[in-house]
């Protein structure tokens, strides 16, 4: 879950963009006009609704963004389940900074923080199995380091980041090839032919007969695409007669009532894109000290 220089190099650069449109040269006007100049105050960042906090980080990297001096004093954590009318963060400083950050703040906050708490509503349904919950590249734009980082924060797990850092063979580059008999064994070892470093090697099937060529080509991970329990469950025993170290990973159809009984076909992994894509804002707010 840890954030890294990966994920504050993410948030700079949406956070330069952030600040460009809703300040732009001009500054916050209202601030200027009605605020008296070097006017000190602080302000308390504080939960409107449970959930899952992610992106704590970001208020001091946007503060930094606008050169003044704000102290941040934290009192929760990213990953940390909060409550209704909880006080997250205390900031002190110029007034006219607090003012200028609090919107920018609040919808990183807020964004990433509906996403942790996604995921946690998700990852609860397998507690006690060894299933893990995956993401998927079902992200918004320009977000995804940050939203994955929000994923891992409410207990999920990455997939691969992008199309650079996996091999993942799909039903489109199968009908490319022509979908018929053999076409899933020859586009494995095109894959595995063209990338010799230790990269992960997956492929999408959506029947059991491409079940059982896939499995012959010994791919590390077999994505099951819509299948039902009952399919998955003839998946996973194939799997296991025939190559029991392939993972077989479920996706589609995946929603918080039957993901249990997703999970309970003995499947290794479950990727649902609704974590990301899905996800409500969490409901946070700026209060101000009189």
């Amino acid at each position: 879950m840890s954030w890294s220089k990966v994920e504050e190099h993410a948030a700079l650069a949406l956070i330069d963009l952030a600040l460009q449109e809703d300040l732009e040269e001009a500054g916050d006007l209202t601030s200027l006009a009605v605020l008296p100049e070097g006017e000190q105050g602080s302000a308390f960042l504080v939960a409107r609704a449970a959930g899952v906090l992610a992106g704590l980080p970001i208020v001091e990297l946007v503060y930094r963004r606008l050169h003044t001096r704000v102290a941040v004093q934290c009192f929760s954590k990213d990953g940390q389940t909060i409550e209704p009318g909880q006080r997250l963060v205390r900031v002190s400083g110029p007034l006219h900074t607090l003012l200028a950050a609090e919107r920018t703040i609040l919808n990183f906050l807020q964004r990433l923080s509906g996403v942790a708490t996604q995921t946690s509503r998700y990852a609860a349904k397998l507690e006690g199995l060894a299933c893990q919950l995956l993401d998927t590249r079902k992200t918004t734009p320009g977000w995804r380091r940050l939203e994955k980082y929000a994923v891992r924060c409410g207990g999920g797990h990455n997939h691969r980041m992008g199309l650079f850092d996996g091999i993942m063979i799909k039903d489109n580059h199968l009908a490319a090839l022509g979908k018929g008999p053999g076409v899933i064994q020859q586009a494995i070892e095109a894959a595995r032919a063209a990338h010799q470093k230790n990269l992960p090697l997956e492929v999408e099937v959506e029947t059991l007969v491409q079940l059982e060529e896939a499995l012959r080509a010994d791919p590390d991970v077999i994505l099951l695409d819509n299948m039902d329990v009952g399919m998955l469950r003839a998946a996973v025993q194939r799997r296991d007669d025939l190559q029991p170290q392939v993972k077989l990973e479920a996706s589609g159809g995946i929603t918080l009532a039957n993901l249990r009984d997703v999970a309970e076909t003995g499947v290794d992994f479950v990727s649902i894109g609704a974590l990301t894509h899905s996800a409500p804002a969490l409901d946070l707010a700026m209060d101000y000290e009189t």
